[in-house]
Parts: C-alpha cells; structure tokens; sequence
C-alpha cells in the first residue's frame, strides 16, 4: 500500500518541465520502494512506523542554493541538491525538505550528456532518500544507497545514472 504523502512543490525559479503530477510520481515511488526495502544500506536505521510523509521539493537559482549551502553545510558554492531531514513525529509522519538548484541541475545535465528529466529524477530519488536517513558518506552506504537510487530509476524509466 502507498504511503500516505504530502507534497509542496515550491518553483522559486521556474521548471515548466517538472509538472507537480511527475515530481509527485517519482517522490511516491522512491518513498513506497524504499520503505518497502527489506535490504536497507549497512548502518542505515530502520525506517519502520513511517505511515505518512510530509515533504516539500522547492526550486531555486544559483544565489538562493549557495546561501543555502553556506549556511547549512559552510560551503560557498551552490549545490545540485540539499535535503534536510527532520525525522519522524510520533503519528509515524516522515517531515523533510528537498531543494533543487536549478542551474546545476541544467549543467550537470549536460556535462553528464543526461536529459534533464533523468537527471531531474536521479536528484529528486537521493534528495527523498537523504530525507529517510540514506547518507553515502561510507563506501557501503554509497553503494546501498546508489543500488536503490538504480532500482527505483529503472522503474520509472531511466537508465543507471552511475555509468
């Protein structure tokens, strides 16, 4: 079954090719696949007793996503995305923000010879996993984390973002 999502999409710089009905796909099934997952990263807590999520995707331009990164993580420079996870309330409701930088996602896109929809997908997956609690800091959390990132993308389409 679905879990129960609650989606704000905020287009601070516009994305006319990221409607609300895709994000809202690709934001579901990375949250049904990942909580449905019995073979969870190496070090990653359970994410058991989530029954709802409440997340925000907000898109931003170069200045906006710099500011961000250096207030939050002390790095002077825009990033393609930044989720801050805020845990799970007792009703079992997962609360996070997942901000996309628009320019970076447009270079990447093309220094990664990528169409921006994929690579859209690909930032939108890891930002929702970060917000389960997903990290890639470790060699075998990268890899558990890249292995679901993988298999939640071929399911909507889109091709081993890794090779």
């Amino acid at each position: 079954m679905p879990i129960d999502l609650s989606l704000s999409i905020q287009y601070a710089t516009p994305m006319p090719e990221l409607p609300r009905w895709r994000l809202r796909r690709w934001v579901q099934r990375t949250l049904d696949t990942a909580l449905a997952d019995e073979t969870s990263a190496a070090g990653h807590e359970s994410q058991t007793g989530i029954s709802a999520a409440a997340l925000t995707l907000r898109f931003v331009d170069a200045e906006e996503g710099r500011l961000l990164n250096q207030q939050f993580r002390e790095r002077d420079y825009a990033t393609n995305v930044l989720t801050f996870e805020y845990g799970i309330d007792p009703g079992g409701t997962l609360a996070g923000d997942i901000v996309l930088c628009v320019p970076v996602l447009e270079a990447e896109a093309k220094e990664q010879a990528k169409t921006l929809l994929d690579h859209a997908a690909h930032l939108t997956v890891h930002g929702v996993l970060h917000s389960l609690g997903y990290d890639h800091l470790e060699p075998d959390e990268a890899q558990a984390m890249e292995a679901l990132e993988t298999r939640i993308l071929a399911a909507i389409g889109i091709a081993n973002p890794y090779f």
